[in-house]
């Protein structure tokens, strides 16, 4: 039986857990999430925690538990908390800045400015035009996101020039000035 799986997801107050046939909904107050579920595992509700059981024993099912399991305990945390990633930008005149209806403008040295469109559901915040911070109650599509936009100008090992996530160290190599000295 899978470790992860066969633990029970707590709903906390605020949240409902709607499941059907073939989709499993989580309402609460930072939004409604709905994900497809697979044939080889059962979602109930019980009480107020919800059980992933697995229908048979094959590989694919025992596979497909735990990540249910989790994925489902992604949507009840992302409704009822959300989830956050923070960013930085490192380099000289490199900036963000929000405008207009979630986009967020960003210049990464490239000859003229980004201007990136937030998917529904993800919002940024800019503090000191250097630290983006993305919000969302889909962790699946904060980290896609946040992936994208990382992506646009990844940083440099030489410098540290780039967009990095806040937790990410850059592992700094030494330059031609350093390697001839030797």
């Amino acid at each position: 039986m899978s470790r992860v799986g066969k633990l029970p997801i707590p709903v906390p107050a605020g949240c409902k857990v709607h499941v059907t046939d073939d989709a499993v909904r989580v309402e609460g107050p930072k939004g409604t999430l709905v994900r497809p579920l697979l044939p080889e595992v059962a979602v109930a509700v019980q009480g107020n925690e919800v059980v992933i059981t697995r229908k048979d024993d094959s590989n694919r099912a025992r596979g497909m538990h735990g990540l249910t399991r989790k994925l489902v305990a992604n949507m009840v945390e992302g409704t009822s908390k959300g989830f956050t990633i923070v960013l930085e930008i490192n380099g000289v005149g490199y900036r963000a800045e929000t405008r207009g209806n979630n986009i967020l403008w960003l210049t990464l040295g490239y000859s003229h400015p980004i201007a990136y469109q937030l998917p529904a559901g993800v919002t940024a915040k800019v503090e000191r035009q250097v630290v983006v911070t993305l919000e969302s109650a889909d962790r699946e599509l904060l980290g896609q996101t946040a992936a994208a936009i990382r992506r646009l100008r990844p940083p440099e090992p030489y410098k540290g020039k780039g967009v990095k996530y806040a937790t990410e160290t850059i592992r700094r190599k030494a330059g031609k000035a350093a390697a001839g000295a030797r």
